[in-house]
């Protein structure tokens, strides 16, 4: 069996945390997971709940994106395609997987992020349409969150932040937001007259 990525290189026996048996490329260090070993693996797993919003919400690991990442392979199993299912971070990677034989592919250092994220015993879920929908969004409200934060000052936006949880759970918070957009519509309408 040859590396999906390497191509030429054939793929030796290894293991994750001592448990899961792998094929490993010497040359990129990258690893297959076929299908059988994972699910196996995976049913001895706790099953924890993931959820993106908070996922995404905590995300501060330090990981250096595999020059490999970027390259489209074929699964080193039964020659198809590997799909690819983006992981949202600071530095975002993909991994990989088979939809024929459901074997799965990680570049280098990918397998541990995805531990320490708890992602790694429910990989398949990164793949659905669903998750990958949730993700954006998330990644969208984080890029809205940052500029709302450059516009107004750490300080202002996070007084912003905290009201805005706090109508968010008021049963009349909707009357709080068009207060606040109604005297700011006047103000800068009040402006826009001196000008």
């Amino acid at each position: 069996m040859q590396c999906p990525k390497c191509k030429a290189v054939n793929l030796g026996e290894g293991s994750l945390d001592n448990k899961l048996s792998v094929k490993y490329c010497q040359e990129c260090k990258g690893t297959w997971i076929p299908a059988t070993e994972y699910e196996t693996w995976q049913a001895e797993q706790p099953d924890y709940p993931i959820v993106p919003d908070l996922l995404y919400s905590t995300l501060n690991v330090d990981f250096v994106q595999s020059p490999f990442d970027t390259k489209a392979a074929l699964c080193p199993e039964c020659g198809c395609y590997l799909s690819r299912a983006k992981v949202n971070l600071k530095t975002p990677f993909y991994v990989e997987r088979c939809q024929q034989c459901r074997g799965i592919w990680c570049d280098h250092g990918e397998w541990e992020v995805l531990e320490q994220l708890g992602l790694h015993t429910t990989i398949e879920k990164l793949f659905s349409n669903e998750w990958q929908t949730q993700m954006r969004s998330q990644q969208s409200l984080e890029q809205e969150r940052q500029a709302t934060i450059e516009k107004l000052g750490t300080e202002l936006a996070q007084r912003v932040f905290e009201l805005t949880e706090e109508l968010k759970n008021h049963p009349n918070g909707d009357f709080g937001v068009a207060y606040i957009m109604r005297r700011v519509a006047v103000n800068m309408q009040k402006l826009r007259i001196k000008n």
